[in-house]
């Protein structure tokens, strides 16, 4: 087949490339961010470490949310209207 052919949904080359460039974008604001906490003295370490417990709360939060939603279903409420109840925020 024709690399053409390969597109999805007949994506053009030019908004393969437009694509590209924007990943190529995203790279670099990664890794000056990177820099920039560096040269504050986080340690490469100490941000997969921060990563990685961000990952574990949102895990856990969905569990939570999941958990919320079932329990909405089975008392015919919303979830909104158990935030109350378990000392929760919207925001939370």
């Amino acid at each position: 087949p024709s690399p053409r052919s390969c597109q999805p949904n007949g994506a053009s080359e030019e908004a393969l490339q437009y694509e590209i460039e924007e990943l190529k974008q995203k790279d670099l604001a990664l890794d000056q961010e990177i820099a920039q906490f560096l040269s504050e003295g986080y340690s490469l370490e100490e941000l997969e470490k921060h990563i990685s417990l961000l990952h574990e709360y949102n895990d856990i939060k969905d569990a939570g949310q999941m958990l919320l939603g079932k329990l909405a279903v089975i008392r015919g409420v919303t979830t909104k209207q158990l935030y109350p109840e378990y000392d929760l925020e919207l925001s939370d």
